[in-house]
């Protein structure tokens, strides 16, 4: 699980960072943050410690931010900080009563995500509630209807294909927990986003040095 998410996020972001016009990188690449959004839902649940579980979190963001500047987007926030912020839905929703007294804090993170410059902005809350709450054929059909939703409002047509995974962790359990077996070092699965990133923001400054000011200098001039 760990290896389809890491390798299908790098082919996502060498298509979106060096072949822009090409989308069957990125097609390939949606597979990768439905699995990124499962395992934030089985962590958070599974973890010895939700405070150390949100504060590597953050770690990892930080740690992040300056190289997806610099490869992907010069004034956006990473996935990770997406990420961060839904965990911290998820801890809120927790101390609630019940479900139903969470949708005001939902809908607060909602139209905050979508306020701020976020990577996947309020979709990846919606996604991470989903598979916090939903299971089986629920789950398949509530990630359809967010991923149709967001075709009709916002285009996202690249993004249905992020279906496929949700369908293989939804109706096929077993398969799954077979793929989730084959766990990496855990050093190697925390650092592979930031790292990965500086490996291609330094690529991109290398060879595409034009790029790159274009890009900043489009950042400052607004």
């Amino acid at each position: 699980m760990q290896i389809i998410a890491m390798l299908t996020m790098l082919i996502d972001h060498v298509g979106l960072i060096f072949f822009p016009g090409e989308l069957a990188w990125r097609y390939v690449g949606r597979i990768a943050f439905p699995i990124y959004c499962y395992a934030l839902a089985q962590g958070y649940i599974h973890t010895s410690s939700r405070p150390r579980y949100l504060r590597r979190l953050l770690v990892i963001a930080v740690l992040a931010q300056i190289p997806y500047n610099l490869a992907i987007h010069p004034g956006g926030w990473n996935v990770v900080f997406t990420l961060l912020i839904s965990a911290l839905v998820l801890a809120l929703l927790d101390k609630l009563p019940n479900l139903w007294a969470g949708i005001p804090v939902v809908v607060i993170a909602v139209l905050l995500m979508d306020a701020l410059p976020l990577d996947y902005n309020a979709y990846g809350l919606l996604l991470v509630l989903i598979f916090r709450y939903t299971r089986s054929y629920v789950l398949v059909l509530a990630h359809l209807a967010l991923n149709v939703f967001y075709l009709f409002y916002y285009n996202w047509l690249v993004q249905m294909a992020s279906i496929i995974p949700t369908l293989l962790i939804a109706l096929t359990p077993g398969f799954w927990v077979l793929l989730e077996k084959r766990r990496l070092p855990r050093w190697v699965w925390w650092c592979f986003y930031p790292a990965h990133l500086a490996i291609l923001a330094l690529v991109k400054f290398l060879f595409f040095k034009e790029w790159v000011f274009i890009e900043w200098r489009s950042l400052f001039s607004v």
